[in-house]
């Protein structure tokens, strides 16, 4: 999965960066800091995984991923590759969600591109460019279809729903806030927009507003968020980055002390994790106990295919039990066996989060 962290010149994006990929990309106070995306891996905390290792004692563990992608200040104009405008367009294409940080608090000392903290204002500075930038797709896709339409009249459907998402967007809204049905999601996912992105809202607030949570800027952009039914997120970046050098228990109580939760990184991970509708099945042994990231409503087959094409091709059944169960009985399987609690499920069972599974296939 490939996160890619957007946002003007100067809210705090580089900086929430460093903190949750501790990757040392370079953080500065003037625009432009970030040119190339600087890119980090950071494994998806699970005590599940954690729990299953000690009860195995396996010799790897390997937890599931998220790729984190730091990319370019925007301004206005990059539609029309105004600053790193073309950069920043054809990096965003690359990724499967976008984390948007929106700066939400006030510090004369450090320079906001417009002059002003306006959190509302930034957020649709970049939504405009995206729109403006899927309305030239759209612009060239409704040409060729009106084309091909002359000799093609199955195209009927596709131009309708071409000039409806034009039409939307044309007045200043996102693409992902229409309501479509299932053929029109399907087709205009295909489109690659970049408003039809899945997006999460990223508050950036200071030290003394992290613990609640709120201020007006804060509000306005959970509402303007709301209208999207996008996700919301509010973070410190610079409690981030202090908190990226302690070790968990120091952590911990660093958190603790402030009245936070969360960290800024686990709640974007379960952020992302709703808003791209994915979860967790586990596999455990004395060889490797791993968590495998799938999409919500995946059947068994599918979901041994992301271990090894192989698995799926061959699938017979799967063995499996819910985590928590297994956890009843101390990580026993042969107790969970005896007791009923190990299933036995086909081609047609829809893989749950936290399950721990064993696939028979045909090699």
């Amino acid at each position: 999965m490939k996160l890619g962290i957007v946002g003007l010149p100067n809210v705090g994006k580089s900086t929430l960066f460093n903190a949750i990929t501790k990757a040392g990309a370079e953080a500065a106070n003037y625009p432009f800091c970030t040119i190339e995306p600087n890119v980090g891996v950071v494994t998806v905390p699970d005590i599940r995984v954690k729990t299953l290792h000690e009860v195995y004692n396996s010799k790897k563990t390997i937890y599931t991923t998220i790729e984190f992608c730091d990319i370019a200040g925007l301004v206005k104009g990059a539609s029309k590759g105004e600053g790193l405008g073309n950069k920043f367009l054809s990096h965003i294409r690359e990724v499967a969600a976008i984390i948007h940080v929106v700066r939400c608090f006030e510090n004369e000392n450090i320079v906001h591109v417009d002059g002003a903290v306006n959190p509302i204002s930034d957020i649709e500075t970049i939504n405009t460019e995206l729109i403006l930038a899927d309305m030239e797709v759209l612009d060239r896709r409704i040409a060729r279809t009106t084309k091909a339409l002359k000799n093609d009249k199955s195209l009927q459907g596709q131009l309708e729903i071409l000039n409806k998402v034009h039409k939307f967007i044309s007045d200043g809204k996102s693409a992902r806030a229409m309501e479509l049905d299932e053929d029109e999601a399907s087709f205009v996912k295909s489109l690659d927009l970049l408003s039809y992105k899945p997006i999460i809202y990223v508050a950036n607030v200071s030290e003394e507003d992290v613990a609640t949570g709120s201020n007006p800027y804060v509000n306005s952009v959970k509402e303007y968020a709301a209208s999207e039914d996008a996700e919301a997120v509010v973070i410190s970046a610079g409690i981030e980055s202090e908190i990226s050098e302690l070790d968990d228990e120091e952590k911990a109580l660093f958190l603790d002390e402030l009245g936070i939760a969360d960290s800024g990184l686990n709640q974007l991970i379960k952020a992302s994790y709703h808003l791209l509708n994915l979860i967790s099945f586990l596999t455990a042994g004395e060889d490797e106990v791993r968590a495998w990231t799938i999409k919500r409503g995946t059947k068994a087959p599918q979901a041994a295919g992301r271990i090894h094409t192989d698995f799926e091709k061959g699938f017979i059944r799967a063995e499996t039990i819910a985590y928590d169960k297994l956890m009843e009985c101390n990580g026993n399987l042969a107790i969970a066996k005896e007791k009923g609690l190990m299933r036995s499920e086909g081609k047609e069972y829809i893989v749950k989060d936290g399950d721990v599974m064993n696939f028979l296939f045909n090699v």
